[in-house]
């Protein structure tokens, strides 16, 4: 009965769990960008009573009997997959159709190019340019992309990260689908590719490590980043300018987790009910 116990435990604690997890999602259905989990159980110990036998010459095989000791988390995993594209009509707002990451980070020292800090990656697109009309996310953290070289047509790019910066008179502002940058220059009235977007793209997505606001990071499992420009060689998405990627929540699965965790939880809550009657019973034989 003690097992038992311990053993409803430890579902309770691993139901909560899933509720946890279920919980966040449903709270970040309409946040841009986020990446819903899925939460998975495995077996815990199991203590061996009697061991497997082979068959003999007089007798048939016997097989091992064991009895689990409950359940623990196996993992919490990303769910990498795209959400659905909303229509926006701001030229800043870009969503990535296909594989891919905004490569985004803060400025650690000046220079020309700045030295960045740590490099982070998201789907959400949702961008805008701040006091000094530099490209960035809504946290502040600046929208990494290569600097044009020279007009064309068709236009080059540098290989080094910088800032987007956006010329304060610059007018018809626009992004293709290939992340290259441009406006019109209002004295000339031509198109001046300003600099193009760049994106990132890992071994293992679901290996990425969540940071805040919808940021993720590389880690030891997710591989080392792939850098590239949309639409390029390497298999990267496009963008699309005017559009961003919302939430990939899906709220009936959701839901039907939650019924789940609670069942489960109020399962294993009988079973410890049920096992305090039992001890209850022995207690009474003693003081019979």
């Amino acid at each position: 009965m003690m097992r038992s116990l311990f053993s409803a435990i430890s579902g309770l604690r691993a139901h909560q769990t899933m509720l946890d997890v279920t919980a966040n999602d449903i709270a970040n259905v309409n946040t841009v960008g986020f990446k819903s989990s899925r939460t998975t159980f495995k077996d815990a110990l199991s203590q061996l009573q009697t061991g497997a036998s082979g068959p003999s010459t007089s007798l048939g095989g016997t097989n091992a009997q064991e009895i689990g000791l409950g359940v623990q988390l196996g993992a919490v995993q990303n769910q990498m997959g795209a959400g659905a594209i909303q229509s926006t009509g701001n030229t800043l707002d870009l969503a990535i159709q296909g594989t891919g990451w905004f490569r985004v980070a803060g400025i650690q020292a000046a220079g020309t190019p700045p030295t960045f800090g740590t490099v982070y990656y998201t789907r959400a697109g949702n961008f805008t340019t701040d006091a000094n009309d530099h490209l960035v996310t809504q946290e502040g953290d600046y929208v990494l992309g290569h600097d044009a070289t020279a007009q064309g047509p068709p236009p080059t790019f540098g290989a080094t990260d910088d800032v987007i910066t956006v010329p304060t008179d610059a007018t018809s502002l626009s992004i293709g689908q290939d992340g290259v940058v441009s406006y019109v220059d209002p004295t000339t009235g031509n198109t001046v590719a300003l600099a193009q977007i760049t994106l990132a793209r890992f071994p293992n997505e679901e290996g990425l490590q969540s940071a805040a606001g919808t940021k993720y990071e590389q880690s030891p499992n997710s591989g080392a980043p792939t850098v590239g420009v949309p639409g390029d060689t390497n298999g990267l998405g496009t963008l699309a300018s005017g559009s961003l990627e919302m939430s990939n929540v899906d709220l009936a699965e959701e839901f039907t987790n939650m019924i789940e965790a609670q069942r489960g939880f109020q399962a294993n809550g009988r079973v410890i009910t049920t096992a305090d009657q039992m001890l209850q019973t022995l207690v009474q034989l003693g003081q019979g």
